[in-house]
């Protein structure tokens, strides 16, 4: 993309949020149009100016509960133009599931830890941009351990390598951008998300999103994911 991104951040922590907004700013590639602390806040300024991406806390006023996650999915509702990035301080993979339980197109959930990474903040926000997926590798990694610690988990039939690229994959990465992580053709990339999705028994899905969507509903366990 090649105009800066328009971004509201939305974060009940002063110093927090006015960090987040000059680390973004002086970036160069964003546009911050605001920043509030509540989810109200958040809805009537997004209704207003039609953001390209949202940057959100996952607890906010006036519960601290999930007003951040219940703003992601209305935006997405009322703005499906408009991403949503929702910031944790858990690795939780319940958190992730809640966000993404509609599907998983233009939303994302990372740490707040990653907030320092800019490189990998400003691809988050470019990806829900696009209408893409981004999941944080640490609730990925909770996921996929938790799943393949049930002794008839179907996760045992996957090799090292096809564990390796379902993590990838799980993260809402492309094929290319999986094969780049992982230092393999492209070509190699397709025959193991193929190999995958038999094994585990999931339909073979062309878009990422919904493919993203698909891996977290198998990783997800009908009892609920664990907590931190």
């Amino acid at each position: 993309m090649s105009e800066r991104l328009r971004v509201v951040i939305a974060e009940d922590n002063y110093l927090v949020r006015e960090g987040t907004r000059r680390l973004l700013e002086d970036s160069g590639e964003v546009e911050v149009l605001a920043s509030v602390s509540t989810a109200e806040e958040l809805l009537e300024v997004v209704d207003g100016l039609r953001p390209d991406v949202v940057l959100t806390d996952i607890r906010m006023p006036p519960g601290h509960h999930l007003e951040g996650i219940q703003a992601a999915h209305a935006i997405r509702q009322r703005h499906p133009g408009t991403g949503v990035v929702v910031l944790s301080q858990h690795s939780d993979a319940a958190y992730a599931l809640q966000l993404f339980r509609n599907g998983t197109e233009g939303l994302g959930y990372l740490l707040k830890s990653r907030v320092g990474e800019l490189d990998e903040l400003l691809y988050a926000l470019r990806e829900v941009a696009a209408g893409r997926s981004v999941i944080d590798a640490g609730v990925v990694e909770r996921l996929v351990d938790y799943r393949a610690r049930q002794a008839e988990s179907p996760l045992r039939l996957l090799s090292e390598r096809e564990v390796d690229v379902l993590r990838e994959m799980a993260e809402g990465k492309s094929n290319g951008a999986i094969a780049e992580a992982l230092h393999l053709s492209e070509s190699s990339v397709e025959k193991y998300v193929n190999t995958i999705f038999s094994k585990l028994g999931l339909s073979e899905e062309r878009s990422v999103s919904r493919r993203v969507t698909a891996v977290l509903a198998f990783l997800h366990d009908a009892n609920g994911a664990t907590t931190a």
